[in-house]
């Protein structure tokens, strides 16, 4: 698991895991060593290693599909730790944990990190997005999970719940300042600006009712 961003606040480090390659974070405070896990999919060894070095405080899951909680019985059962997932995507891990629901546009503190929870339902009813913050609030990160990725949306199975991603997006994500590092659930980084132009070329255009499943901007 290697360092996949820092400054001179935080740590981040990135290992892809499992079948589907998914992405699991460990983001650390550099000033007092605590930690938070985002997302536990299968396999996730490197980072339950990787954490050893750190205070773990929280395990962040951004939706309840199975391949970002294949690994979670491990992950856990190394850092019991408060688990915090969106309310409507909670169920799979009853009886499995600590859990707690992140009421939208919550704040939590790990070290001197602020880490608000963004509500972002379409891909699943309960996903959600962390936003990670220093105190001077000059570096920002967001976690998207399955939300939002570099060229477009994450998978939906109708086109209601397109239009409701499309929504979470633009309201939520899309607002949030330009410089700001997206970091998804799988593949590689974005930036806010980036995700913004790219959807402005999809606004611009004309798309069929029925839209939905695996959209690209620049593409659909």
């Amino acid at each position: 698991m290697g360092i996949h961003y820092q400054d001179r606040d935080i740590v981040v480090y990135k290992t892809s895991c499992g079948p589907y390659d998914n992405n699991s974070y460990l983001l650390v405070c550099r000033k007092t060593g605590q930690s938070a896990i985002v997302d536990a999919p299968e396999a996730p060894e490197a980072v339950i290693k990787q954490a050893r070095e750190t205070t773990v405080k929280t395990i962040l899951i951004t939706h309840n599909h199975m391949d970002h909680l294949a690994g979670f019985d491990t992950v856990f059962g190394a850092y019991n730790v408060p688990v915090y997932i969106g309310s409507a995507d909670g169920e799979p891990l009853d009886g499995r944990g600590v859990t707690e629901w992140p009421s939208d546009d919550e704040i939590d503190l790990v070290g001197e990190l602020k880490i608000r929870a963004i509500h972002t339902p379409g891909h699943t009813p309960g996903s959600t997005c962390y936003v990670v913050s220093t105190e001077q609030g000059e570096h920002t990160l967001l976690l998207s999970g399955d939300t939002l990725f570099p060229g477009g949306p994450g998978r939906t199975g109708s086109p209601e719940l397109f239009r409701q991603e499309v929504q979470s997006i633009t309201s939520r994500l899309l607002t949030l300042p330009n410089h700001t590092i997206v970091l998804p659930g799988h593949g590689e980084d974005t930036t806010i600006a980036k995700s913004k132009d790219e959807y402005g070329v999809f606004a611009a255009k004309t798309h069929d009712e029925d839209l939905h499943g695996n959209v690209a901007w620049l593409e659909d």
